[in-house]
């Protein structure tokens, strides 16, 4: 067990709640000490951080979100470099929540150890086999029940859930794709390099006829990461029976939530399913994940898009840039 590792590390603190958007003067970067490692633990020293929408509202939340003047969390993967636990031994790769720091003190029971996938990316551990790729499976395979031969629309098709969600659809059968995305250069990357049949702008004009336009004969699934006019343009092109599943609303993660969709009320008419979900109640599809997408990612047939940004004090600049439309793929940062 390695004796050698560092003692210091640095963090990124909360120091005010946001209303809206954050702003950069709402975090600080903070240097610690890291304490001596008592028996059963170990140091993790974090290679990526993943930052994702969903973390706005643990910024928001003082009651049950992050604490404030206190290191923010968050997935990360990492190498174990010191340890006191025979389950933990030097060299295991681990992600754990406690990221948003450069190293973390964890246990067994912290941590899932990342099993060794040939050819994969550590990386990908937080995209396509991560946390959005897992969200993308499970509102695909388990909430929307997807089937061999329906047609999908994915909103926020560019993003981590999106682009993952896109090549798991084609797995798993999908007859047709379309997606949405924020500029022409994004739409262009989903047809041209992930196989989506169809994508367009949401800024080219009213999301319900731009998605009409892309599916003439309606939607089957949706997997909504948006909300808002795309859920209701998504209602609009349903075919009947059709199952949504909701996994996120950035369209409204910093506004104040908008109406019901106008035509809700369509859902019975026509026998639609609307369901929302989190993943973390979905946790043990995480091995039917490594086993579908592990091959493929190592033949290439899948991948992992991703945003990087280097260095650990790009970290806010990061999270900042997924509410400006800064990726395409996964926003994470390496350290």
């Amino acid at each position: 067990m390695s004796s050698t590792a560092t003692r210091h590390a640095r963090a990124v603190h909360l120091v005010a709640r946001p209303t809206g958007l954050p702003t950069a003067d709402q975090f600080v970067f903070v240097d610690d000490e890291l304490p001596p490692l008592a028996e059963g633990s170990a140091l993790v020293e974090n290679a990526y951080l993943s930052v994702d929408p969903y973390m706005l509202g643990m910024m928001e939340d003082a009651d049950g979100g992050n604490e404030l003047n206190a290191p923010m969390e968050g997935r990360t993967v990492g190498l174990v470099v010191e340890s006191r636990s025979a389950a933990l031994p030097v060299g295991t790769a681990v992600i754990h929540r406690r990221g948003w720091r450069t190293h973390a003190v964890v246990r067994r029971e912290d941590v899932r150890v990342l099993p060794d996938l040939p050819g994969v990316p550590l990386s990908a551990h937080l995209g396509v086999l991560g946390g959005t790729g897992l969200s993308a499976y499970v509102g695909l395979s388990r909430i929307a029940e997807l089937t061999a031969g329906e047609d999908v629309f994915i909103s926020a098709a560019a993003g981590g859930v999106g682009t993952a969600a896109g090549q798991l659809a084609r797995l798993l059968g999908a007859r047709r794709v379309i997606g949405s995305a924020g500029s022409p250069a994004k739409t262009a990357y989903l047809t041209e390099q992930l196989g989506f049949d169809a994508a367009f702008d949401y800024h080219d004009g009213p999301v319900a006829d731009l998605l009409a336009a892309a599916a003439p004969d309606g939607i089957h699934v949706y997997l909504d990461n948006v909300g808002g006019e795309h859920l209701a343009a998504a209602i609009s092109s349903m075919r009947d029976y059709g199952r949504i599943a909701w996994c996120g609303a950035i369209s409204q993660y910093v506004t104040e939530p908008p109406a019901a969709p106008h035509n809700l009320f369509e859902l019975v008419g026509r026998s639609i399913r609307l369901e929302g979900f989190l993943v973390r109640n979905h946790m043990d599809a995480q091995e039917e994940l490594y086993d579908l997408l592990g091959p493929h990612l190592a033949s290439g047939r899948v991948v992992s898009p991703e945003t990087v940004l280097d260095g650990f004090d790009r970290t806010v600049e990061a999270f900042l840039g997924v509410f400006a439309g800064a990726n395409t793929g996964k926003m994470m940062v390496r350290l």
